[in-house]
């Protein structure tokens, strides 16, 4: 139970460091590339988005589709006018508002986060003896970085509002099979001395991308090549420096805390 305990409480600090960390970086490197690219959604009536399933529909598209008149009859037409007057506007959901309450709401999505992978990193490097400080924490960092980030991201890039994109079922198998497969590959060659291993883990790295990732039918968008180009490498730098945040107070909290104990197990007495 001690093991447990400890390793909520290592995660729940690095987590809160990283996840306020990370909001700060997104409010001035990614939500002014969101709030753009929102500026072409709404001018090109949100057509791209219709096959993805992550996004919402287009509210304005919804609406003109469900108040559209049939053309062949007049007197059904002028009917069903007054009604279709009457019907309430379609709900289009609660959402944060710009400003402080989105910027607060951002902090409290990355917070919870940065937990949740805290959590991860914490857990699976006290099978490998733990992280001892901040430089340990640092590599585990970037291989966290390269399995949740960097791996999945070669194949599904980043997108932004309006974006063309694949099923959202078959682009989340594809996602966590790269962790998986990634992680996998990555900790035989850390931890496996053994040429048939290192061959096995190289192409268990590879093999994702060989398949390929699910892509849209097609890629008509209305954003600039430009505008989605800054936001990948925006999101790639600030996932970067948050898992290498994380990484680096994993290290420092559970050395400062665990004193002479090897493992988390045997700390905070």
């Amino acid at each position: 139970m001690n093991l447990f305990r400890n390793v909520v409480f290592v995660a729940a600090i690095a987590g809160l460091v990283a996840g306020v960390v990370l909001a700060c970086m997104q409010a001035y490197a990614t939500v002014p590339l969101i709030l753009k690219a929102e500026v072409y959604e709404q001018a090109g009536g949100g057509h791209q988005h219709e096959h993805a399933a992550a996004p919402a529909a287009n509210a304005t598209d919804t609406n003109a589709m469900s108040t559209a008149a049939p053309a062949e009859n007049a007197m059904s037409s002028a009917a069903s006018a007054p009604a279709e007057a009457a019907a309430p506007a379609e709900d289009e959901g609660w959402a944060p508002a710009d400003g402080f309450e989105r910027f607060a709401f951002s902090v409290l999505a990355n917070i919870v986060t940065g937990i949740g992978f805290a959590l991860v990193l914490v857990a699976v490097s006290e099978f490998a003896g733990g992280i001892g400080n901040w430089r340990q924490g640092i590599f585990w960092g970037l291989a966290g970085f390269a399995v949740f980030t960097l791996a999945p991201g070669l194949g599904l890039p980043p997108e932004l509002p309006a974006m063309p994109a694949a099923d959202l079922t078959q682009r989340q198998i594809w996602w966590w099979a790269t962790v998986a497969a990634t992680a996998a590959g990555l900790g035989l060659i850390a931890f496996r001395k053994s040429l048939p291993l290192a061959i096995l883990a190289v192409a268990l790295i590879v093999a994702p991308h060989v398949v390929g990732a699910p892509q849209p039918d097609n890629y008509v968008t209305s954003i600039p090549e430009g505008l989605h180009h800054q936001f990948v490498v925006a999101v790639t730098v600030t996932n970067l420096v948050f898992w290498l945040v994380l990484g680096a107070v994993v290290g420092v909290v559970r050395g400062r805390f665990t004193g002479t104990a090897t493992s988390l197990r045997d700390s905070f007495a």
